[in-house]
C-alpha cells in the first residue's frame, strides 16, 4: 500500500505557516506550535495505523520555502512489524534560500522477521540549516525480541546545490552479522544518529561541538561521540540502552541548535 505525504511550508511577513498539504491514509498532519513565542511552524505527522506493515510504502515528501522555519515531530514510536515481505520509505525535502528544517522522530522498534528499506534525500540551497536523527532500538526487547529482525537499511544524503555534500548509509542484517559481536554494538542494544549540516559561514562549529559533548558526558550508561564534517556540521554517534534516553538526549541538542540566533 503506497501512503503519501506532501507538506510545503511558507513564511509570510509575520511567521512561518503550513502553505499546502495534502496526505492519504494513515497520514494526518497537525499544527502543534500554537503556544511557542517565537514565528515558526511547528507540525506533528500523525498516524492511524498501528505501525508500517508488509507491503507498505511511505513516500514523503517536505518543501521549505525561503526564510521558512520548521520543526518536524513524530507522534510515537514507530514500530516495524512481522513482515513476510518487506516495507519501503522514501522521503525527500526541498530546501530554499534561508530555510531551516529539523526533524528528531522518536526511536524505531522492528519486530521479529521484518525488513525495511529507507532513503532520504536533502537538497539545500544557500543560508540553510538542517537536523535530522534517527534511533533504532533492538527491537520488542521486553518481549525476548533482541536483535531478531531481519534488515534494516537507511540510507541520507544531502546534496547542496545539486552537489553531494553527506551521505550516511546504514545497513543492518542481525542474523547475519551478530550486531552484539566484538567491535560492533557488544553490550549496547539501541544505537541514535544526529546530524546536523549548514550552508553558512557563520556558524560556530567548534564551539557547538563543545557544547553538545557537555551534554553527552552527563548522561549514564551510553557511549558517544561528535564528527565534525568537511563541511559546517557534525553528525553525533551515541549507543545506549534504552530508546527515551536517546531520544530526550536528541531533543536536548535540537533544543540547542533550533535556539542558535541567526
Amino acid at each position: 500500500m503506497i501512503n503519501t505525504l506532501n507538506i510545503t511550508v511558507e513564511k509570510n511577513e509575520k511567521r512561518s505557516f503550513l502553505r499546502d498539504v495534502y496526505v492519504t491514509q494513515p497520514f494526518r498532519v497537525i499544527p502543534v506550535g500554537q503556544h511557542k513565542p517565537d514565528d515558526h511552524a511547528y507540525l506533528m505527522i500523525m498516524s492511524s495505523s498501528p505501525g508500517i506493515l508488509s507491503g507498505d510504502e511511505h513516500e514523503l515528501s517536505i518543501r521549505v520555502k525561503e526564510n521558512a522555519r520548521l520543526q518536524l515531530q513524530s507522534q510515537s514510536y514507530q514500530r516495524l512489524y512481522n513482515m513476510e515481505a518487506s516495507a519501503r520509505q522514501q522521503m525527500e525535502v526541498i530546501m530554499e534560500k534561508g530555510s531551516s528544517f529539523f526533524y528528531v522522530p522518536h526511536p524505531i522498534v522492528p519486530h521479529k522477521n521484518s525488513t525495511f528499506i529507507s532513503r532520504s534525500r536533502i537538497h539545500m540551497a544557500e543560508h540553510c540549516e538542517l537536523l535530522m536523527s534517527e534511533i533504532i532500538t533492538c527491537g520488542r526487547k521486553h518481549h525476548g525480541e533482541v536483535f531478531e529482525f531481519t534488515k534494516f537499511h537507511n540510507l541520507f544524503e544531502v546534496f547542496h546545490n545539486d552537489r553531494l555534500v553527506l551521505k550516511d548509509n546504514i545497513l543492518l542484517q542481525p542474523k547475519e552479522n551478530p550486531l552484539q559481536a566484538m567491535g560492533l554494538l557488544e553490550n549496547f542494544t539501541h544505537q541514535g544518529t544526529l546530524i546536523y549540516s549548514a550552508t553558512t559561514d557563520a556558524l560556530p562549529v567548534p564551539e557547538l561541538v563543545d557544547k553538545i559533548n557537555e551534554l553527552l558526558e552527563r548522561e549514564e550508561d551510553i557511549l558517544g561521540g561528535v564528527s565534525q564534517l568537511h563541511h559546517k556540521g557534525f553528525v553525533v554517534r551515541v549507543l545506549g540502552h534504552g530508546g527515551e534516553q536517546l531520544f530526550t538526549l536528541f531533543q536536548n541538542i535540537q533544543e540547542l541548535l533550533w535556539n542558535i540566533p541567526n
